[in-house]
């Protein structure tokens, strides 16, 4: 492996392990594809540091599962905002 991407792995690890980000997040911050951070996460990292690759993994898995929670989350703020702005006689530009 190269040393310029062992160390971004790196990087990206103790990214992913200080802030518990997602992948899309993480991608977004080191201007990569999340493609590239999946597998730097799940393939090199186990490669270069076990303890770190299992640590990174729990996080991953944990955004994995948490998923659906979030956008149900998400789909309601955005459900309750709408139904409030109708409320309101805002339409969807902002005006009254």
């Amino acid at each position: 492996m190269k040393p310029e991407i062992a160390e971004r792995v790196m990087e990206i690890a103790d990214y992913v392990i200080e802030t518990k980000c997602t992948v899309r997040h993480a991608a977004k911050v080191f201007f990569v594809s999340k493609s590239t951070v999946h597998l730097d996460l799940a393939v090199r990292l186990p490669k270069l540091c076990k303890k770190k690759g299992k640590v990174v993994n729990e996080i991953l898995f944990n955004n994995w599962y948490t998923k659906h929670i979030k956008a149900g989350q998400a789909t309601s703020a955005k459900w309750k905002k709408i139904r409030e702005e109708k409320k309101n006689g805002i339409n969807q530009n902002g005006i009254q």
